[in-house]
């Protein structure tokens, strides 16, 4: 797993209707009809250098278009494959919204010896990606991670979800969150991620990492709930 890719991807010319979030590159085109979004999605898979994890995603408005579902897995290709099926995009009088852009993910968090991921697939019917987290292989449903708990703390399990969106979209949702009653638990990892709780305590994290890096200058070490697929 490397930087490099989603990083180079970050700095490419032209790739402006492409969000880089924790499943990779996406991006989501308005269009007029349900009929517009399966042409455009007809469309779209002719591009070359699409991939067995690439997805497309037709709803009456939109079509959006994942190319890796993870942002490990990005290489310099894929930048070509973006900028390709922004131009069909265009030429088919479809809009990008990064703003409509979004991933959401499921953490699983255990205690080393006792975390469980061939359970979480079975029961979901989920399939493998990397050694620590399952997919839905329709496409549909949010990914699973599993993290680590820390072995010296009483809890013995936990759960929270991960929003991850585009740089310009994070504070917004913040902002919503806490209108809606939600309450910053931490961020000494802003502008690149925000921990919220509901009002019983169930946290998520808001995550405009890895979108909102500055690529080049950007050394940090990505925010701790911002993982692969």
């Amino acid at each position: 797993m490397s930087e490099q890719g989603w990083r180079d991807f970050l700095t490419a010319e032209g790739v402006e209707d492409w969000v880089v979030l924790h499943g990779g590159p996406t991006a989501v085109f308005r269009v007029g009809s349900l009929v517009e979004a399966a042409q455009l999605a007809e469309a779209v898979a002719a591009v070359p250098g699409l991939e067995e994890r690439t997805v497309l995603t037709l709803a009456s408005d939109r079509l959006t278009v994942r190319l890796t579902r993870e942002m490990w897995g990005i290489e310099p290709r894929h930048i070509e494959v973006a900028l390709a099926i922004s131009r069909v995009a265009r030429e088919r009088g479809a809009t990008a919204d990064r703003g409509a852009v979004q991933e959401v993910q499921l953490a699983v968090a255990a205690k080393p010896d006792e975390i469980d991921l061939p359970f979480w697939r079975a029961v979901l019917g989920y399939a493998p990606m990397h050694e620590d987290n399952a997919i839905d292989p329709l496409g549909h449903g949010s990914t699973v991670w599993m993290q680590d708990l820390n072995p010296d703390k009483p809890l013995r399990h936990a759960m929270h979800v991960d929003v991850s969106v585009a740089r310009e979209v994070a504070e917004e949702r913040l902002a919503a969150a806490l209108a809606a009653g939600g309450r910053i638990v931490e961020q000494s990892e802003a502008p690149a991620a925000w921990i919220l709780a509901d009002r019983a305590g169930n946290k998520v994290c808001i995550a405009a990492w890895p979108d909102g890096a500055v690529a080049a200058a950007d050394d940090r070490t990505p925010p701790q709930d911002a993982r692969a697929g």
